[in-house]
This record gives C-alpha cells, structure tokens and sequence, in this order.
C-alpha cells in the first residue's frame, strides 16, 4: 500500500511538470459588478431626463421666474449683536407678482422682468379677482348662473352702512358646481365679487346615470329643511323654484324636493348647493353646522360611484344613456 502511494504522488508531480501552463481569463460581456437590467435601467434613466429637459415642464433657471424672481433683498452686515451677515427677502403687492406672472405667460418671448407702466397700474381692471381665475373669458361665459339678491344693513357707531349681498351659484349643466358671495354698496360689484368666488369654488357632484341623484338625502340649515329624493327617467324636476335652478346648473334632471320652514332664497340655495357638494357631512362628525353626527345611512352627503360599487361588490352599469 505505501508503494502504490508513493508511485501515485510522483505520477502525479511528473504530469504537473508536462503539462502546459494555461491562463485563467474570465470573459464579461457587461461592465464589471452590473447586469443587462442594471444597463437597461440606467438607460430608461437618461431617455426620461433628457425628455424631461426638453418639455415643458422642466424649470428653465436661466429664465426669469416672476413668483419666484421678483423680490427685494437687502442684506445686514454682522454687528455687535450677532457675528453672521443677514439676508432679508422683502415680498411686496405692488405690483402684483400674479399680475406680472400673467403679462409673462401672455408674452412668452420676454425672458426678463416686465415693468408694469403707470397706464396699467392705475387701472382698476386690472386687479378685478376675475382677472386671475383659472378659466378663460370664453369658459367663463358658458356657465350657468343663478342669483339670490338681498339688502343687508351693518350699524356701525356712525350709523347704518346699506350695502348688496349678492349669492350666486355657477355650474357648467354637467356635473360642476360652485357657489359664491359677495357685498357691496353697488350690485354691479358685488356680483363681480361673488362670481370669481363661485368659480374658485367649484366642485364635481356625483350623479346617478348622469341625471339624478344617488339616494334621498336631508338636511336643514337654519329653520329651513330639505329632502331631496331621486326620481326615474323622464320625471323632470318637480321641485321649488330656487332648487330647480340650483339641480338645472349641476346637471340633475330627474329629481323631486320639500321645502319645509322658512322659504329664504338665501337659506335654500345654501342648503341645497351643501346638499349636492361631497365632504359637508361626514359620517358620525356632525352635520357641518354644529349639528351632532347621523348613525343611519339616510341623511349622510352623496356617495361616491366607486364607494358604492364597493360595498356592493360588482361594478354600476347605467341602463339609460
């Protein structure tokens, strides 16, 4: 046994010394420590940022940015109350940094600061709210309307001050709708105050096939309570005056309504604009008004399509188009 071992090792020592010495060489086909999806991601990378940089919008730094650019600096030197140098950014309204943000985006080509003449400054419609609302003059024009006037007195220690109050109620007849007040000692302004209120505040309301609403609904604002209940194809809207003006606008066709209490155009309109505007009556957190919270499905805010086909479990089709 110890020969044959003893042969075995010098066998082993001779074959080693024979054979050809043959180096080791590792072939990548990729950069070392990354893969093919490694490359391909990075890759995606730059294709979306250089696209990102040639859109529009990606911020061009080098381009004057009127909310971001037009300031006023002044910087206090260290003193003996602090050792640091104090720079103060000081954001004034005049001019407005809106205003000079709209006379940029109506000339795209200027890339510096637009210096607002005095013609422009001294003009009062220029600054009108309406100016800056973020619709255009044709979309504006193509809302529905509907408007409650009423004369309101605040007495004050040198006398009663007589002025409009003016609510109006604006929706596009398919499903926005927004409502908004305002007073003044002229009509004409307050109309021109509450309307670019109205359009601020505009919101989508959930309708059932795109003519009526979900589920019966109550509520009471003020001394005046509504019910409002949905009602099949073709019925129409049998309901009080204000409130059919009201579903006209929000693009509600079928529906019925009771007025109970006081008949205020005021507390009606009010009423019934939180009625069909989602998020004013949460679940079991009150009623908005100070009202403590309804346990019972009926008398809750309009529900949504999609929380409705999930507590349901299968998916709403309209039958009626």
């Amino acid at each position: 046994m110890l020969s044959s071992s003893v042969a075995r090792t010098a066998f082993s020592k001779a074959s080693r010394q024979l054979a050809p010495a043959l180096p080791a060489v590792r072939h990548y086909s990729t950069p070392v420590g990354h893969s093919n999806l490694d490359l391909r991601r990075a890759k995606d990378q730059e294709e979306f940022a250089e696209a990102l940089k040639q859109s529009q919008y990606f911020p061009n730094l080098m381009k004057h940015d009127a909310l971001l650019d037009t300031h006023h600096t002044q910087t206090f030197p260290p003193n003996k109350h602090t050792p640091f140098t104090n720079m103060v950014t000081v954001r004034n309204n005049d001019p407005s940094i809106f205003r000079i943000a709209n006379e940029l985006e109506k000339n795209p080509n200027n890339s510096g600061e637009i210096f607002i003449t005095d013609e422009i400054e001294s003009s009062e419609d220029a600054m009108k709210p309406i100016k800056f609302l973020h619709l255009s003059a044709k979309e504006t024009q193509k809302l529905y309307r509907a408007m409650c006037m009423r004369f309101v007195k605040q007495q004050t220690s040198k006398g009663k001050v007589h002025r409009i109050s003016v609510l109006v109620v604006v929706g596009n007849g398919n499903g926005l709708l927004g409502i908004g007040e305002g007073k003044d000692g002229d009509g004409i302004n307050a109309i021109a105050r509450a309307f670019p209120e109205a359009v601020r505040n505009m919101d989508y309301v959930e309708r059932f096939e795109n003519r009526t609403i979900w589920t019966e609904m109550e509520d009471k604002f003020g001394s005046t309570r509504i019910i409002l209940r949905p009602r099949p194809v073709g019925f129409g809207l049998a309901t009080n005056p204000i409130i059919h003006e009201v579903l006209r606008i929000a693009g509600i066709k079928d529906a019925s309504a009771k007025v109970w209490g006081s008949r205020n155009p005021n507390h009606v309109m009010k009423a019934v604009v939180r009625m069909l505007l989602p998020g004013h009556m949460p679940t079991l957190m009150g009623n908005g008004i100070g009202g403590q919270g309804r346990t019972m499905e009926k008398g809750r805010e309009l529900r949504s399509v999609m929380e409705i086909e999930r507590d349901r479990g299968r998916r709403i089709i309209p039958l009626h188009t």
